[in-house]
């Protein structure tokens, strides 16, 4: 049994343009979706592709990280109830195209979602 350790990197500006400066990127973009199957079926440490839940629930892990708040935090700041925000985040459920158009639009301009959501006397009426 070989025994891995998972180490964490971080990847700075700098090391990712060393990473991208280091790519064979004629290679790359003349690989055929073929090739790639076939090279990632043997690599044993390739990753599986994400399934469209699985990258929906990153997409939705990334928009909340970029806030810098936690679930509840951004549950309770965004008024998305903490249940839901979790099944999104661990894909057992997915936004509909309203909450994920929500997401962008937190992710492109939260304090403007903020603003919005701000109490207003007119609204009380």
């Amino acid at each position: 049994m070989v025994e891995r350790r998972m180490t964490r990197m971080t990847i700075t500006p700098s090391k990712l343009q060393e990473i991208e400066r280091s790519v064979d990127w004629h290679r790359v973009r003349a690989m055929t979706d073929a090739d790639i199957e076939r090279q990632n079926a043997a690599d044993p440490d390739a990753a599986k592709p994400l399934t469209d839940a699985e990258a929906t629930s990153v997409r939705v892990q990334y928009v909340r990280k970029t806030t810098g708040l936690s679930q509840p935090q951004f549950a309770r700041r965004f008024r998305i109830p903490l249940g839901t925000l979790r099944d999104w985040e661990q894909a057992r459920r997915q936004p509909d195209a309203a909450a994920f158009a929500y997401l962008r639009v937190i992710e492109r301009d939260p304090r403007a979602v903020l603003h919005a959501l701000e109490p207003d006397a007119a609204w009380r009426q």
